[in-house]
């Protein structure tokens, strides 16, 4: 069997990241076990997912950021207002107002899309600024300058310049500034500093209350929308829509991609109501074609300004492929394509921008030998694209399933979703407090999947390295893998105990 990296100098890691969450935030969960689980695995660090800072006074002032972020609401709880993080704009001079930026909205595929904007962007040689939410491994992974996660020495100094007039914030209000309305304030700052040419920003929920909402995007970007946080957005993609829509703003360019029927009626009537300009996939816009290849697909995206042939995507899914023509179609309402100007973006550079696109816990492989997948589908409809993907992908005679999931979600819909393609499954939680508990998530799996498909491992690591066991079983080891998946918190932890940086 193969095992997880391992030092029996070093105290456990899971127990670690357990012993981290005890008292802080979901969001933080698996920072304080980074350092030691990545040094006793010996890997380089990924660029676009950091480790912990080498430098010992750097990671201090990062760990007492952290933990002073770990004493605001998470992002689970919440009051639907703008008011404290306007008030923090205002005391920061309006710093959101120093670049244009580009907004975006939807159930999934908000990072993925924000990742290929963001690439676009830069070849094209703007300086960037992305915004996204959660993290998978680093809080510091939020705020990206030219497409990298900034420095842990930049991410400390951003919150100490701003720290003053959170306070201040702070002593006025109801409520203190939570965790995400620091960060939010955090990024626009650090935009504005670096300076960027144009931000590219993803909402951390909803969209009309959400703290990112202090913009006014001249690119609103809404991607598809399903059924999540249905107890604080709407019980229908109708109802979750009409908060979504609070993203566009007057004379905007709105990019829609696919939505269902009620969802398309809301945001065409917001769209409508405030004159913005809007460019619907599947008509304006879309995927002509796509054919699997090594390592990604191959794509002919029609855009705003016409055809893009032979467009190399490093990811896995026909929802990537979608992903791409949203990303290409925003980018091109920036540049005015289809507006002010009529020929296409250079199809060179667009080329290139695609072929450097990362997108981690995302269909990624993160080992061989059995394969081992990571995918941070959390709800029905990601939890079927990404099921979809691995069909399509991979020709797996054996796949065992590693399921730790939050409670807040719909668990039944997303096991669902997997029975087609899970041989079995390990249910297992990850280290934060809105894990749901492993006995009820293993009641969930048994009757979806029955007793016989159904391994109980309360600890991650001795999940992963169960379902290892079972995916090398009956000498199918080359056909034998793994999908690690059910939450973004638990696809970071694995991401750590696997020894990926």
């Amino acid at each position: 069997m193969s095992e997880l990296p391992r030092d029996s100098s070093e105290s456990d890691p899971f127990d670690e990241i357990v012993e981290a969450e005890t008292d802080r935030d979901p969001d933080l969960a698996a920072i304080e076990a980074g350092s030691r689980t990545l040094r006793t695995s010996g890997s380089r660090p990924q660029a676009d997912v950091p480790a912990r800072p080498a430098d010992p006074g750097t990671d201090k002032a990062l760990r007492e950021v952290e933990a002073e972020l770990a004493t605001r609401w998470g992002e689970t709880r919440l009051e639907p207002s703008v008011s404290r993080i306007s008030a923090l704009m205002d005391l920061l001079g309006e710093p959101q107002r120093a670049y244009p930026s580009i907004h975006l909205t939807g159930t999934n595929g908000k990072t993925s899309t924000a990742r290929m904007i963001e690439a676009l962007l830069g070849a094209f040689d703007l300086r960037t600024g992305r915004y996204t939410s959660p993290h998978v491994q680093s809080v510091t992974e939020r705020i990206s300058l030219d497409g990298a996660p900034i420095p842990a020495e930049r991410f400390v100094e951003t919150f100490r310049d701003i720290q003053p007039y959170v306070e201040m914030v702070d002593a006025s209000q109801d409520f203190r500034l939570s965790f995400f309305e620091v960060l939010t304030g955090m990024a626009y700052a650090a935009f504005a500093d670096a300076p960027v040419d144009v931000a590219v920003v993803e909402v951390g929920m909803g969209g009309s209350w959400d703290a990112t909402n202090v913009i006014d995007a001249d690119v609103a970007v809404v991607t598809p929308i399903d059924l999540d946080h249905t107890d604080r957005l709407g019980t229908t993609p109708g109802e979750i829509a009409r908060e979504k829509s609070g993203i566009i703003k007057q004379d905007a360019t709105v990019i829609l991609a696919q939505q269902p029927v009620d969802a398309a009626q809301v945001l065409l009537k917001k769209a409508v109501e405030v004159d913005a300009t809007v460019a619907r996939e599947g008509l304006e816009f879309g995927v002509v074609s796509r054919q699997v290849a090594v390592g990604g697909q191959l794509l002919t995206l029609r855009g705003l300004g016409g055809e893009y042939e032979e467009v190399y995507v490093p990811l896995h899914g026909a929802y990537q492929a979608h992903n791409a023509a949203v990303a290409l179609a925003a980018v091109e309402a920036f540049f005015g394509v289809g507006s002010q100007r009529p020929e296409p973006l250079d199809i060179d550079t667009v080329r290139k921008a695609f072929a450097s696109v990362t997108s981690p816990g995302r269909l990624e492989v993160v080992r061989r030998s059995p394969t081992i997948v990571l995918d941070a589908a959390h709800n029905p409809a990601g939890a079927r694209a990404t099921a979809e993907g691995v069909r399509e992908v991979f020709d797996f005679s054996r796949l065992i399933g590693v399921v730790g999931a939050s409670a807040d979600k719909n668990v039944r819909g997303v096991l669902e979703a997997f029975e087609p393609i899970f041989t079995e499954v390990v249910v297992t939680r990850n280290s934060s407090h809105r894990a749901m508990d492993v006995d009820e998530l293993a009641g969930i799996a048994v009757e979806v999947f029955g007793e016989d498909r159904v391994q109980v491992e309360p600890r991650l690591d001795d999940a992963l390295e169960a379902a290892i066991t079972l995916a090398e079983e009956e000498a199918e080891y080359a056909g034998g893998g793994v999908l690690v998946t059910g939450s973004v918190i638990t696809v970071g932890e694995a991401r750590l105990l696997l020894g990926r940086g």
